[in-house]
């Protein structure tokens, strides 16, 4: 079975803490009703249960439209609820572990924080890159330096990968982002804890698709 029709376009990070007391299906349901194109879900304080619990929900949300649910750094949970496939950062399973583990058929992203892990990461059976923070964020508990616009346009650049910008990224400054022609942005409170997350997906998807 051939890996899932990856758009990176708008990419959603889930957070429960930033999603204003709604219930995360819900969220998600209406993120990719306004036009979310991947689904992550990164809950960093829950227990194994909980997070597959989580997991089987937002599957079953995800899975008649087509969208991948990818799990953030659990690889278990990723196997445990037939997701997509998952992500690791620098500091997670390597990624040689995990495309073992998940099979050759499995989405598997990988985390950038410096220059030098894009060279590195040129050899590594991934599907995109996430790099970032681009602009200073508070969704991640040590987040590693800002790279800015520029720096993102060399990675971009540097990759075979898809890159993914992620950290920071806002409407307001989404223009800044695009110019570095990343395949997507990858937000968290600008859906999360947007009044309307589907209005705000719809916003943030306009906006890749004009650049």
């Amino acid at each position: 079975m051939p890996r899932p029709c990856l758009d990176l376009s708008v990419y959603l990070v889930t957070d429960r803490p930033l999603s204003l007391g709604r219930d995360l299906a819900d969220v998600v349901a209406a993120a990719v009703r306004g036009g979310a194109t991947v689904v992550q879900l990164r809950e960093k304080h829950c227990s194994s249960r909980e997070m597959v619990e989580l997991g089987r929900a937002l599957k079953k949300v995800l899975e008649p439209t087509g969208v991948p649910l990818i799990i953030d750094d659990r690889v278990d949970v990723a196997l445990a609820v037939g997701a997509d496939g998952a992500h690791v950062g620098q500091s997670d399973m390597h990624w040689r572990d995990a495309r073992r583990i998940l099979g050759p058929d499995a989405l598997l992203g990988l985390t950038i924080d410096h220059m030098h892990e894009v060279y590195e990461a040129e050899e590594a059976d991934v599907d995109y890159l996430g790099v970032g923070p681009v602009f200073a964020t508070k969704t991640h508990e040590n987040p590693a330096p800002v790279w800015g616009p520029e720096k993102l346009a060399e990675a971009v650049r540097a990759s075979r990968h898809p890159v993914v910008a992620i950290g920071g990224v806002k409407s307001h400054n989404i223009k800044q982002v695009l110019a570095a022609k990343p395949a997507g942005v990858a937000v968290v409170s600008a859906i999360c804890s947007a009044d309307d997350p589907e209005s705000a997906a719809r916003d943030l998807l306009r906006k890749v698709q004009q650049a």
